[in-house]
């Protein structure tokens, strides 16, 4: 009788979910279509004061989101809140 040969089974094929790229624009999700930043002041200068800005504004500030990041929750939460402290 001749030997019985083990069929070579191939690994199971990982199916990768489909990836579509994000809009652009400010919704939670998407890619930032610029820098944000917002300008520090108070005391310890640690307080975000003023509008958005899309080019740093000089002294101390803090950087919401860079170009082409992505857009968290907590990214549009604070563009949100300096919306708000705006008017």
């Amino acid at each position: 009788m001749a030997a019985r040969k083990e069929a070579e089974t191939a690994p199971a094929a990982a199916v990768r979910p489909q990836e579509y790229a994000a809009g652009t624009g400010w919704d939670v999700g998407q890619q930032a279509p610029e820098d944000a930043f917002r300008a520090l002041g108070g005391e310890g200068m640690t307080s975000p004061t003023g509008p958005v800005v899309h080019k740093h504004p000089g002294g101390y500030a803090r950087q919401i989101v860079a170009k082409g990041g992505l857009v968290t929750e907590g990214v549009k939460r604070e563009l949100d809140a300096a919306e708000s402290d705006e008017g």
